[in-house]
């Protein structure tokens, strides 16, 4: 059980650090500090993987992707990404699944989805027929975009994707809006700033694409709208800061480069995504899919309706929801199912018929799974899932060493339960004197 606790630790958190990929591996590592550097502004076609290191698909791949990277060094660049690690930056090439491979070619910013076999072969004669295209387009005048991102090009992003602020328009534009608001604070004498400038507007140019105009960008030249700068307390150029409605504004932490930028504005866009849906086990292919598509799926069973009523029952959904929120940036699904409607899952699960409402977390690639000791409550399902992430608690096999059948059912339609109707039971041929004698 200990070595199991340790395996399950370091599926979601250690091996997530570590990668898949060493240095001495023709394989090169990228992340949000290098991805731009390495690729954005590189001249060459690279074949990207985007990887999570829990993922058994990537483990296979592993073998044939560093032999693919042997026989193209210095044809073709291959890399790839932890995007368990990175998950801003495979959110931001829109990676949904594991291993995801795009091809980055004459248009840095708009990869193409691989769409070739696993092995190292294939991949090989992939890369090359991309090669040939690129090269061809080259020939025929094609740029593609790719010096875009370059500090030294011109074309660096559109300029109008960054919002000119002043103080006429900035409080309309910036803290009445529901979005978020990323703002540089400049001088146009500052040489940081105009270091800045072509890497802040290829980076709007992409923030404002994936998160379809969520999260904006912004510039305030502070040598003209000064009272802008005094409310601010602006110091130093450039000084970024970020706007959330309601909330006071946050200073930029983080890194100057287009990836950098790009990084922390979908991390603040993940922040206000909406969380996961939280899904009634119907049939089949919803717990198929959810638990096999998602790196841990949490299970509910919660009470027969005629016990809770749909008050009761909506109160145990809306804090399942709640935590669903909390934890939406993991790569976790959420199914609910009622008592007696799944009997194969719960008799899996070891739940059996009593002690509901409750919970577990599967991990349908290992095939483990925990209960829920504690109460049903936001306290109790986030100290159960916190244990869990860092490997403590105690696990199990699944019962049969697999996902059960599951039983298709009709959806609740959120209104409380009514007892099944019976046929009325005629009295008047009954002997009540008879039955009294027979009882005593």
């Amino acid at each position: 059980m200990r070595a199991f606790l340790g395996v399950l630790a370091c599926s979601l958190t250690v091996l997530s650090v570590h990668g898949l990929y060493s240095a001495s591996d023709d394989v090169v590592e990228l992340n949000p500090s290098n991805f731009n550097r390495e690729v954005i502004q590189s001249d060459s076609l690279w074949l990207i993987e985007f990887y999570a290191p829990w993922c058994g698909h990537c483990k296979n791949l592993v073998p044939e992707w560093k032999k693919a990277a042997t026989a193209l060094k210095g044809i073709v660049k291959v890399g790839a990404v932890d995007a368990d690690q990175h998950n801003s930056l495979g959110g931001q090439y829109g990676v949904r699944g594991f291993p995801t491979i795009k091809i980055f070619g004459a248009n840095k910013h708009k990869p193409e989805d691989y769409q070739g076999g696993r092995s190292s072969q294939a991949i090989v004669d992939s890369a090359l027929n991309a090669l040939r295209s690129l090269v061809k387009d080259r020939l025929g005048g094609k740029t593609g975009g790719s010096d875009y991102g370059k500090p030294s090009g011109g074309g660096a992003g559109n300029k109008k994707d960054v919002v000119e602020l002043t103080d006429d328009n900035f409080d309309h534009n910036v803290l009445d809006s529901n979005d978020i608001w990323m703002v540089e604070f400049f001088a146009p004498w500052c040489g940081h700033c105009k270091n800045l400038e072509p890497e802040w507007t290829a980076a709007a140019a992409e923030v404002k694409e994936q998160t379809k105009g969520k999260v904006n960008l912004g510039a305030v030249d502070a040598t003209v709208h000064q009272g802008l700068a005094s409310r601010y307390g602006i110091r130093g150029f450039p000084t970024i800061k970020i706007f959330r409605k309601g909330e006071e504004p946050e200073d930029y932490q983080g890194g100057r480069t287009r990836a950098d930028i790009i990084a922390r504005a979908m991390d603040l866009y993940s922040d206000n995504t909406p969380p996961p849906e939280l899904q009634e086990i119907l049939n089949e292919d919803v717990l198929k899919k959810t638990c096999e598509d998602y790196q841990l799926c949490i299970i509910a069973v919660l009470p027969h309706i005629l016990d809770t009523g749909a008050s009761g029952r909506n109160s145990y959904l809306e804090v399942m929801r709640t935590m669903a929120d909390k934890y939406k940036k993991k790569m976790w699904g959420w199914l609910w199912t009622e008592a007696g409607a799944q009997m194969d899952l719960e008799s899996s699960l070891g739940i059996g018929g009593f002690g509901y409402p409750a919970m577990a977390a599967i991990n349908a690639r290992k095939m483990k799974f925990a209960l829920l000791k504690g109460s049903f409550s936001e306290t109790g399902i986030h100290e159960f899932l916190r244990e869990l992430s860092v490997g403590r608690g105690s696990t199990a096999t699944v019962g049969g060493g697999a996902l059960p059948k599951i039983n298709t059912v009709e959806p609740w339609d959120g209104k409380d339960g009514v007892l099944p109707m019976e046929d009325d039971i005629d009295l008047s041929d009954v002997d009540l004197d008879d039955l009294e004698r027979d009882e005593l």
